[in-house]
């Protein structure tokens, strides 16, 4: 029974470190009013392409013509 109860106690406190080590979430306004949050920063390419990571983990880009702002979330 102890080992159990201090298992879960590890495993809450270990939860409750990687919780404190999320990255910045990004919104990229478009200028047909759509709003994409990206997990991490976009970068630019030369291109002339903007690439993010979206919600689900998935690489995605964005014409650099048809993004109205970029602009850091409030953690």
């Amino acid at each position: 029974m102890k080992k159990v109860i201090v298992i879960s106690i590890a495993a809450l406190l270990s939860a409750v470190a990687l919780t404190g080590c999320t990255r910045t979430s990004y919104a990229i306004h478009t200028n047909d009013a759509r709003t994409i949050i990206s997990d991490g920063k976009p970068v630019e390419a030369s291109t002339g392409l903007i690439g993010y990571t979206d919600a689900w983990g998935t690489k995605q880009q964005i014409n650099k013509a048809d993004v109205k702002e970029i602009s850091a979330l409030p953690n």
